[in-house]
């Protein structure tokens, strides 16, 4: 697996997944929240499989190898 996700894009994916998982843990979203571990867990191994079907990458020059 090479990295597909940047600097950027994992940056706010944790935001994005933190939010999530904390609204579901309030109980403002539950069950739905819990979708928020995805782009957590993405984030936090840099690599997307959605991405790599696409074709997408969103790493800088020096980190794609």
């Amino acid at each position: 697996m090479k990295a597909n996700i940047g600097t950027f894009d994992g940056a706010m994916r944790v935001l994005v997944g933190m939010v999530l998982i904390f609204g579901a843990l309030e109980g403002s979203w539950a069950p739905w929240g819990w979708i928020g571990a995805v782009p957590l867990v993405t984030a936090l191994v840099n690599f997307c499989p959605l991405y790599s079907i696409i074709g997408m990458n969103t790493c800088d020059r020096k980190s794609r190898d």
